[in-house]
């Protein structure tokens, strides 16, 4: 839990929290691809994320570098996992640069295999494009 919001319940957390990380405002589009299947699953994810990303260490950092890794190792079963354009957007907020964020793609090639491991940094490399080409 953050320091600064120990008052608040998880789902207020999570509305809080996104910044970075909720680039398109995640409640509102799960709400509107899923919410007539499944009702209640925006609240429950943004719940999940003030419980989970909320909980200050590892820090929001490092966190970012995980929720990288993860859907990295993964890759190599399908394309790029959604989730992995919100971290990788998020994570130079967070205060990761290029190399640190491309040595945790690296290092997913132990566990997930090199098929996975290129996935990811092929997106990275558009959502830097992006970035550049906005600024």
């Amino acid at each position: 839990m953050t320091a600064d919001a120990p008052h608040m319940d998880a789902c207020a957390r999570g509305n809080a929290f996104p910044g970075g990380t909720n680039p398109g405002g995640m409640k509102d589009g799960l709400h509107a691809r899923y919410g007539h299947l499944l009702p209640g699953l925006a609240r429950d994810r943004v719940e999940y994320n003030g419980r989970s990303y909320t909980r200050g260490v590892p820090d929001a950092g490092q966190r970012e570098r995980c929720s990288i890794a993860v859907p990295t190792a993964m890759g190599g079963r399908s394309r790029p996992q959604p989730w992995i354009w919100i971290h990788l957007a998020a994570a130079p907020p967070c205060g990761q640069g290029r190399e640190a964020i491309a040595e945790a793609i690296c290092q997913m090639a132990l566990y997930g295999g090199m098929p996975a491991m290129f996935n990811a940094p092929n997106a990275a490399m558009k959502v830097c494009e992006a970035e550049e080409n906005s600024a």
